[in-house]
């Protein structure tokens, strides 16, 4: 036997022995596929209206109202739950709705931008970013208003932040609470001061 052959020899018995290895390792990496996405009907009132939709399983809350009722008022960010882009009021409290699943809100009362006021009839809140020009290129504003009306109910309903000093005292609308239970609402503008001055504005009114 020559050099050449046995090198040859050598070499194909070496991948002869590897390749059900990698072929095992191959089909182990590849994801298996259970079965087909769920599509289920999914019932929640939306801004005072309910309303009935056919969804996948895996939908977010975040793009049934966007894509499914035509409600851009809401807006995709991040998608990570990290700028508050997307927040909406849920039950009564405020939640990122890229977050959350749609079907995980059957039968919830849902608020959006779009249902706190309208151009003609602005909530309180709206009315105080316009007057304070609260907002410069507006896309974190719908966010920003919809967790600043939770935050003055969270305050009236005695909810702690992590900067009240006595967790069993009422809580006050001070700078530091404010600024707190905003934080997460990331104005990429800058508008923080403006935000302040209209959420103090309504924030004093009810006091």
């Amino acid at each position: 036997m020559s050099r050449r052959d046995l090198l040859v020899g050598t070499a194909t018995s070496a991948a002869m022995t590897v390749a059900p290895f990698a072929a095992e390792a191959q089909t182990q990496a590849r994801p298996r596929i259970v079965g087909l996405p769920s599509v289920v009907q999914v019932s929640f009132t939306v801004n005072g209206e309910r309303r009935e939709l056919e969804l996948d399983t895996r939908t977010t809350l975040l793009d049934a109202l966007r894509e499914h009722l035509q409600m851009p008022g809401t807006k995709k960010g991040c998608d990570h739950g990290q700028c508050g882009a997307c927040t909406v009021i849920v039950e009564g409290r405020r939640i990122n709705s890229c977050l959350t699943l749609a079907v995980m809100h059957e039968g919830d009362s849902v608020t959006t931008i779009e249902g706190l006021g309208t151009a003609d009839n602005l909530h309180p809140m709206q009315a105080a970013f316009v007057k304070h020009d609260s907002y410069q290129c507006g896309y974190c504003t719908p966010g920003q208003i919809c967790s600043a009306v939770a935050v003055l109910h969270e305050i009236e309903t005695g909810i702690p932040s992590l900067v009240s000093a006595d967790l069993t005292a009422q809580p006050q609308p001070t700078v530091a609470e404010l600024r707190e239970r905003m934080s997460g609402n990331i104005c990429r503008c800058g508008a923080y001061s403006n935000i302040m001055e209209a959420i103090g504005e309504v924030a004093g009114r009810q006091a």
